[in-house]
């Protein structure tokens, strides 16, 4: 079994007017790429800087290497790199003097390590060019240089391709991808765009209006994206409502011209079709039929998402 090294139980945070992450229950896996997916607003920040001791959760427990208490935290913390908010440098300086800077506030003896993490994300051949005139991805890159001046164990990263041309997030993609696999790096990444993340982490949480509604690793992702059943009757809203309240089904979508895509209990084709029958409900067409990210999606939040998705055909193995 895997090494669990953050988990999370119950978290809540309430604030005045709202609640922002309610009662949130998950863990990531030493070595993984944890995608924390949802829309714009659905508690994917709240539950970073939560994880970073930068807000108090109102209610429920984390607990990072073990540790749980105040003291246990701020230690295993010490562990770990965070870029919650938009990575910040002084433009005039270029990427090493901003690293330099760095290195000496933070305590880190070793000048050598600025030429390792410049290396590690790219940069090592910028020189002279000050950070005003570096593109965004550039700008991310740095960032994340920054990020691992401490030699961290685990990355928790906020949005870091938001607002990238399509360069850029193939920059950062694999990026992430070599210091997940060669320095063996946790990382922890939110995101709205599911596209993108469908082809770098190997597990995902699903979120959105601070509950967690799904989580599933990639194989199961990639499993449950390419297999559902269409079921069309002589009438599918009675149909609809005998699947849910006879069979228990409730991870289903509609077709926008009629019929039913469900994504569970597949090997029971037999006694939904009987269910059906004996409910009056005729069936015109039962099969097997590929869906897409954006439905399975749909299915798991609903409503209007703000999620940039991908067809089931971008889940492609993890390298």
């Amino acid at each position: 079994m895997s090494e669990i090294v953050i988990e999370a139980k119950e978290l809540t945070k309430q604030y005045i007017k709202q609640k922002a992450v309610k009662s949130a229950s998950f863990a990531v896996k030493k070595g993984s790429i944890c995608g924390l997916i949802g829309p714009n607003g659905s508690g994917k920040t709240t539950i970073m800087k939560m994880l970073g001791g930068l807000v108090l959760p109102t209610a429920g427990s984390i607990e990072i290497y073990g540790a749980s208490d105040e003291k246990g935290l701020a230690k295993a913390r010490s562990r770990m790199s965070f870029i919650i908010e938009t990575p910040y440098a002084k433009e005039a300086l270029t990427a090493r003097e901003n690293l330099e800077k760095q290195r000496i506030q933070k305590g880190i003896p070793d000048k050598k390590r600025i030429d390792e993490v410049l290396e590690l994300v790219g940069l090592s051949d910028t020189g002279k060019k000050p950070v005003k005139a570096f593109s965004l991805g550039m700008r991310q890159r740095l960032g994340i240089a920054n990020a691992l001046l401490t030699h961290p164990e685990i990355m928790v990263l906020d949005e870091p391709i938001n607002g990238l041309d399509p360069e850029g997030i193939i920059e950062i993609r694999e990026l992430l991808k070599k210091l997940n696999r060669e320095e063996h790096i946790t990382i922890v990444i939110s995101s709205h765009i599911l596209s993108e993340l469908s082809l770098l982490c190997t597990d995902y949480i699903f979120i959105r209006n601070g509950d967690i509604k799904r989580m599933l690793t990639a194989d199961e992702l990639k499993k449950e994206c390419t297999e559902c059943y269409y079921i069309h009757t002589d009438n599918d809203p009675i149909a609809l409502a005998v699947l849910n309240e006879k069979i228990g089904i409730s991870q289903y979508d509609v077709d926008k011209n009629g019929g039913i895509r469900i994504y569970e209990k597949l090997d029971e084709i037999r006694t939904i079709s009987k269910t059906l029958y004996e409910n009056g409900v005729i069936p015109l067409e039962l099969s097997m039929r590929e869906a897409n990210l954006e439905q399975y999606y749909m299915n798991l939040v609903g409503g209007d998402t703000n999620v940039e998705l991908a067809e089931s055909s971008e889940l492609s193995d993890k390298t």
